[in-house]
């Protein structure tokens, strides 16, 4: 009793004594309580064990009305929240009262009232408070799931609500002297690991055919895979498959499909993606969202119904990915491929008659996804019939011509040119899988077509705005870059029907033509696309002509004079990182390809100083493009006219070109660990070419058709083309070298020539004279 309370009523039992006050009245005297008095006495101390003890009984009689008044005092006396220190033993009596439920259901209430106040905050009354009641808080929380077994709706929805609250807390009610509120953050940590998530997913075979209760129970999941250890526990439970075979479950409320898809979004997220993968590649799953997608396609009409059915669609092509998920085999993958391509090729299926887009963001988003998907499906070499049935090539190139208006939907400007921009991306995944179709379809005059317009002067405002429009704004590079991947994707498969067709057409000397404007309509801003456009036209280039004389002969003197000008670009450039050295790649590819083997071309290259500048590039030594220049001069050194010019070069501090070789031969000996004393004298006379990388490998038997070792050896690193280069140009380029430097490395080209003779399995013919060298070597690619 306080103070004020005693003294009123000491004053009360003596008649006749008046009150002090001056109040002309008499005033009576009432108990007044404090506000942390009040506070003192909402968290009293209370005997939890003789609670316990008392719920554990069974025969005595009024015994549940007794054990139901000490837990509804036990909830008068926590209206505030739980102390963790008292979190086992209230857990306990929950459990306990949850147990009763069965026989006697009044518990219910009990058992709900404390759950209720679960969803406070706990109470700590030291700092430590939370690590040291850590494992007994994690446990007594887990206990939430295995609760959810109780036959009772009311308990069930209110342990999802009480888990809600743990991302919604709200604070005490009133605040308790000597205690604290635990962090807010504090609940979820422990939920994490008592492996709250992984029961609650459990908890859902429990509740196939009640609705109201597996909704509450979805909302819980859903806050509960924001976190990735919760993610990963319900991963374990397979929670992916569990929720997303029941997609397809009434519900006239539309949460079911709303929280699975969004649990089923942080799944993929935050967990290992290939295992949530696998758990959906199954056919209950795929039928399941094949249903929801086409319900939402044909009747969705509402903002809302559109971004679930784009996320749905979303969720499908991850689990394309997966070669194993049965796409094909539930229908899902016809289906798609039907509604990908309804706007551009007339169909009289009943699943889209009458069934149009809008422009909407969302419809718009749904055809560039159906653009995509299709690039996923068409990996699985079983689809390609369906695309072929589907005809997927022809919808595809309705694109692959001058913007206009469209006939079919009226997309805004900027919106016809990201889907034409993707539908191209498509095509040179498709297209290549389906060469007839491609044919049927006129795709190479297509093509040639549409980049004559990307080339004209003809009026046109690209938007830029989209990731396969990145660069392209106010000019037509984007268009250009994207028609020419699909042309290099087509020539590289090396189809003669294909390439004997685009050449009939002049393809060659429109793509010089080409590569010529990009010169000089290039500025800085789009320096980097134009480069990436000047090198696939070198690829596509070095594929036609690559094998045939005639073509090379079209390539002639126009295309070696664009060579000649990649040759000359500032060294300094191909370290930008802009994509310089990516093009010259593609020019040592095409001198490879354009020029040698047809003799006017390497007379012609040879006349413009282009071994000069090839040695130039050598003189770098960068080693990722030495071996292929190397390989360049192999084979001009069968060009008689070849020596003079390889002996007129001359680099920096009027260096040769036999000292720049032999400096390489070194540099690259040093690399491969040749051992030598600090004299330069070879140390192992019986093995003068083993180098560190040989000696590391172990003695393995290899099959007849791999390569073994030395072979590898030679093929990888430049001793041979060098010995090459050295071989084939002799005397009179090795007698501008000094005496001395020569013979210093007359027994490694020796011991190398040996070596390499008979690793080719040949009979080395070597002459050492005083000035040359001679030896018979094979053609080498680079």
């Amino acid at each position: 009793m306080s103070t004020v309370e005693a003294r009123a009523t000491a004053e009360a039992r003596e008649p006749g004594v008046r009150s002090k006050s001056n109040s002309p009245r008499q005033i009576p005297v009432v108990g007044v309580v404090t506000e942390d008095e009040d506070a003192q006495s909402a968290l009293k101390p209370m005997d939890l064990n003789r609670v316990i003890k008392l719920l554990e009984e069974t025969d005595k009689a009024d015994l549940e009305e007794k054990q139901l008044k000490a837990v509804k005092i036990l909830v008068q006396n926590y209206q505030n929240g739980f102390p963790l220190r008292d979190l086992v033993q209230i857990f306990k009596i929950l459990n306990l009262c949850a147990g009763k439920i069965g026989h006697q259901p009044h518990f219910i209430e009990s058992a709900y009232s404390i759950l209720k106040l679960c969803g406070l905050p706990f109470l700590k009354k030291k700092v430590s408070d939370e690590i040291t009641y850590a494992e007994d808080t994690a446990n007594s929380i887990a206990l939430l799931g295995d609760l959810m077994k109780v036959p009772s709706s009311e308990l069930r929805i209110q342990i999802c609500k009480c888990i809600v609250d743990f991302y919604h807390a709200e604070p005490p009610k009133k605040h308790i002297p000597g205690y604290q509120q635990a962090s807010s953050s504090y609940k979820i940590q422990m939920a994490e690991v008592g492996g709250l998530a992984k029961t609650m997913v459990q908890s859902l075979t429990l509740l196939d055919n009640q609705l109201v209760e597996k909704l509450w129970v979805l909302k819980a999941l859903q806050h509960l895979s924001t976190s990735e250890v919760n993610c990963t526990l319900m991963m374990q439970a397979q929670a992916a498959s569990s929720i997303c075979a029941h997609l397809n479950d009434p519900d006239p409320s539309g949460q079911l499909l709303f929280r699975s898809s969004e649990i089923l979004w942080n799944l993929l997220e935050k967990s290992p993606k290939e295992e949530i993968i696998r758990q959906l590649s199954n056919l209950e799953c795929l039928l399941a969202l094949k249903e929801i997608f086409k319900h939402l396609f044909m009747r969705g009409f509402s903002h809302y119904d559109r971004q679930l059915r784009n996320d749905i669609l979303v969720i499908t092509t991850i689990i394309a990915q997966n070669p194993e998920a049965p796409m094909i085999e539930c229908g899902f993958t016809r289906d798609l491929i039907l509604f990908a391509t309804f706007n551009e090729v007339k169909s009289q299926n009943p699943l889209v008659k009458g069934l149009k887009l809008s422009n909407s963001y969302e419809d718009f988003e749904l055809k560039k996804l159906l653009f995509n998907i299709i690039v996923i499906l068409c990996k699985d070499l079983p689809t390609v019939q369906l695309l072929i049935d589907g005809k997927v090539v022809l919808a595809l190139f309705t694109y692959v011509k001058k913007p206009e208006k469209h006939k079919i939907i009226e997309w805004s400007a900027a919106q016809y040119e990201e889907l034409q921009l993707h539908a191209i991306a498509t095509l040179s995944s498709v297209a290549p899988l389906l060469i007839e179709e491609y044919m049927l379809c006129q795709g190479n005059a297509r093509i040639l077509a549409f980049l004559e317009w990307c080339e004209s002067e003809d009026s046109f405002f690209s938007h830029g705005n989209s990731f396969h429009g990145t660069g392209g704004r106010g000019n037509k590079f984007a268009h250009m870059r994207y028609t020419l991947r699909l042309l290099r994707a087509m020539v590289y498969l090396q189809d003669e029907t294909v390439n004997n067709d685009l050449c009939e057409k002049r393809t060659i000397q429109q793509l010089i033509g080409i590569f010529k404007n990009t010169i000089s309509k290039s500025n800085d801003k789009e320096e980097a696309i134009v480069l990436e456009i000047q090198s696939d036209i070198l690829l596509i280039l070095s594929g036609l002509c690559e094998h045939n004389i005639p073509r090379k002969e079209i390539f002639g003197t126009e295309g070696v004079d664009v060579i000649l000008h990649v040759l000359k670009t500032d060294p300094k450039k191909f370290q930008s990182g802009l994509g310089y050295i990516v093009l010259l790649f593609s020019t040592l590819d095409s001198i490879w390809c354009c020029i040698l083997g047809c003799y006017p071309s390497e007379d012609y290259f040879l006349e413009k100083e282009g071994i000069f500048l090839l040695l130039d590039l050598l003189a770098l030594n960068q080693k990722k493009f030495c071996n292929l220049i190397l390989g360049i001069m192999v084979e001009f050194c069968d060009n008689p006219k070849t020596t003079v010019h390889v002996n007129s070069w001359r680099g920096k501090k009027d260096q040769t070109a036999a000292s720049l070789l032999i400096k390489l031969w070194r540099k690259e000996e040093k690399e491969l660990g040749v051992k030598r004393d600090k004299h330069g004298k070879i140390i192992d006379t019986k093995k003068p070419l083993f180098t560190s990388f040989q000696e590391e490998q172990n003695i393995m038997p290899l099959p007849a058709d791999c390569p073994t070792v030395a072979v590898m050896d030679v093929a990888e690193n430049i001793r041979a083309k060098i010995y090459a280069v050295l071989g084939k140009l002799g005397k009179k380029l090795l007698a501008k070298f000094s005496r001395v430097s020569l013979i210093a490395t007359y027994v490694s080209f020796f011991c190398f020539g040996v070596h390499f003779s008979n690793t080719m399995n040949q009979s080395p013919f070597i002459q050492i004279n005083e000035c040359s060298i001679v030896i018979p070597m094979p053609r080498l690619h680079p």
